[in-house]
């Protein structure tokens, strides 16, 4: 896989550092797979929500996690001590890992399960520094 030359970026940005390795760190490729699928659904401007397919997942068997900027959710499935004779399994039970990258100053609200859709809500609050202000001309001195 070709790297791509982020070196433009480091010079003309200022503070974008984080950004341009989380570019790089995402064109390298990534452990996650295609399990389980998800949706990341705008709600409102500063609203989101990350919906999993979970079934055959119970509460107890979901974990998730928040740390800096990272959003971790892992399921852990035991297996069972029965060996079943499928003619077909296309429901995958096994465990799975899946991280979310945040964006600055993104928490996450809550998280709930319905009908075998895991749904974590995220909402963007913007700290009053971090908003943008109108910078004054005056004279120079």
């Amino acid at each position: 896989m070709s790297r791509f030359d982020l070196t433009p970026l480091y010079r003309s940005a200022i503070g974008f550092d984080r950004l341009a390795s989380l570019m790089e760190n995402a064109a390298s490729g990534s452990s996650n797979t295609g399990y389980p699928p998800y949706n990341i659904e705008l709600l409102s401007e500063n609203h989101y929500r990350i919906s999993m397919a979970v079934a055959g997942f119970a509460r107890e068997d979901l974990d998730i996690t928040s740390h800096e900027n990272t959003l971790m959710v892992k399921g852990h499935k035991e297996q069972e001590e029965s060996q079943k004779n499928y003619l077909y399994q296309g429901i995958a039970e096994r465990g799975f890992e899946r991280r979310f990258q945040l964006a600055d100053h993104v928490k996450v609200t809550g998280a709930d399960m319905e009908n075998g859709l895991l749904h974590i809500d995220l909402v963007r609050e913007v700290p009053e520094a971090a908003k943008p202000r109108t910078i004054a001309i005056g004279k120079a001195e």
